[in-house]
């Protein structure tokens, strides 16, 4: 397996040194992740307006985290599983929406189970989705 490095603000290329200063005023911290991918300071700042863009959509945090967390476990990535049940718990996210996330049971709530529905469908099919799939996910 290969190791990456694990960048800060002071071992990171300078392109990346800003980006790793965003992610460490607006978490406390740096991720992992940030810190691997300032290696390559466009890969950091292409995920992070990506995450931008998406946390400023109408999802609510609930609704974010049914995504976040519905490709993690699907994927399963050790990683990303805890990284996000870490920023449910931020965002308030209530503890029984993440445990259904994480352990593939039913969401009570029938909008967020549809949103984890069609959210999966749409990476097992690679954005092939069915009418099906959209009828159910308007419903």
């Amino acid at each position: 397996m290969t190791d990456f490095a694990l960048h800060d603000v002071d071992s990171a290329p300078e392109g990346a040194k800003p980006l790793l200063e965003g992610s460490k005023k607006n978490m406390g911290m740096i991720p992992g992740l940030h810190a691997v991918m300032a290696e390559a300071p466009g890969l950091l700042e292409g995920y992070q307006t990506l995450h931008g863009l998406f946390t400023n959509t109408s999802f609510n945090a609930n609704e974010q985290t049914v995504v976040w967390q519905a490709i993690n476990v699907e994927n399963e990535c050790h990683y990303c599983v805890p990284a996000h049940t870490g920023i449910a718990n931020m965002m308030k996210v209530p503890e029984e929406i993440t445990e259904a996330l994480r352990n593939e049971t039913p969401l009570s709530d029938e909008k967020l189970e549809a949103l984890r529905n069609f959210t999966l469908a749409v990476v097992r099919k690679r954005g092939n989705v069915t009418k099906d799939d959209l009828q159910a996910f308007y419903l």
